[in-house]
C-alpha cells in the first residue's frame, strides 16, 4: 500500500471516529435534555421547526438559568407563604373567583422571592422549566383559567382546579432548595401524586358547608323514611285485618 493510499485510510478513520463521536455527543445531549425538561422537551420539539431547533432553545434555557441568583426561602419566609395560601383558599368558598387572582398573585411572589424574573408569563414558563418542568403544565392551566375568570369567564369547578394548579408550582417553590434540580421525567408522577392529593383537599375545603347541609338533610330524610315506614307498616296490618274478616 502507497503513502497516498494510507493517507486515505487514515482520512476515513478519523472521519469515522469524528462522526460517531458526534452522534454519541448529540445523544447524551438529548438524554440530558429529555430528563431535565420531560414534558417540556417533547412540548418544545412539537412547536419548534426541528428537533435540533428545540435542543438548541433548550440549551440557551439553561445558560439564562444559570445566570439567575436563585436561592432557597428562609423557614420563616416559608412558613408566612405557607399561611398567606391557607387564608387564600378559605377565602375560596366565599369568593372563587377573587382567591384564583389571590393564588396568582401569590405564586408570582414567590417565584419574586426565590431569584426569578416575573415580568412576562411567556419568559417566567421559560425559567421555571429548567428546574421545575413537572409542575409546568399546571402553571399554564392555572394561568389559562386565571385569565379567563378575569372576563367572568370560568365556573366553580373551573376555578377549583386552577387553585389545584397553582397550588402544585406553589408547594414545589416552597419546600426546594436552592442547589436541587427537579428531574423532570422521573418527578411527573411525584406531581400527579401532589394533584391527587389537592383534588382531594380542595374537595373537602369546598364541600364543607355542602357536606353540613347534606348531612342535616340525610337526618331528616332518615326519619321521614321511618315515620313512613311505621305508616306502611301499620296500614298494610290494617289491611291484613280487613281481609280476615272479609273471609270469616
Amino acid at each position: 500500500m502507497n503513502a497516498v493510499a494510507w493517507v486515505a485510510v487514515v482520512i476515513v478513520a478519523v472521519l469515522a471516529v469524528l462522526a460517531v463521536a458526534y452522534f454519541v455527543s448529540a445523544a447524551n445531549r438529548r438524554r440530558h435534555l429529555q430528563n431535565r425538561f420531560g414534558p417540556e422537551y417533547d412540548r418544545t420539539v412539537r412547536e419548534s421547526e426541528s428537533r435540533k431547533e428545540a435542543e438548541q432553545e433548550l440549551l440557551a434555557r439553561e445558560e439564562r438559568h444559570a445566570q439567575l441568583d436563585i436561592r432557597p426561602l428562609a423557614p420563616e419566609t416559608r412558613e408566612t407563604y405557607a399561611r398567606k395560601w391557607t387564608d387564600v383558599q378559605e377565602r375560596f368558598v366565599d369568593a372563587p373567583g377573587f382567591a384564583v387572582t389571590e393564588a396568582d398573585a401569590l405564586v408570582t411572589s414567590v417565584m419574586a422571592e426565590r431569584g426569578y424574573p416575573t415580568d412576562e408569563f411567556e419568559q417566567r414558563l421559560s425559567d421555571l422549566s429548567v428546574a421545575h418542568a413537572a409542575t409546568l403544565d399546571h402553571y399554564r392551566k392555572a394561568h389559562e383559567i386565571s385569565s379567563r375568570a378575569a372576563r367572568q369567564d370560568a365556573t366553580t369547578e373551573e376555578l377549583r382546579q386552577a387553585m389545584v394548579h397553582y397550588r402544585a408550582l406553589f408547594q414545589e417553590l416552597l419546600g426546594e432548595t436552592a442547589d436541587a434540580r427537579v428531574n423532570g421525567r422521573h418527578a411527573t408522577e411525584a406531581a400527579d401524586r401532589t394533584t391527587d392529593i389537592g383534588d382531594t383537599a380542595d374537595t373537602t375545603d369546598i364541600t364543607d358547608t355542602s357536606d353540613t347541609a347534606d348531612t342535616t338533610t340525610d337526618t331528616r330524610g332518615t326519619t321521614t323514611d321511618t315515620v313512613t315506614g311505621a305508616d306502611t307498616r301499620s296500614g298494610a296490618r290494617t289491611d291484613a285485618a280487613q281481609v280476615k274478616e272479609t273471609d270469616r
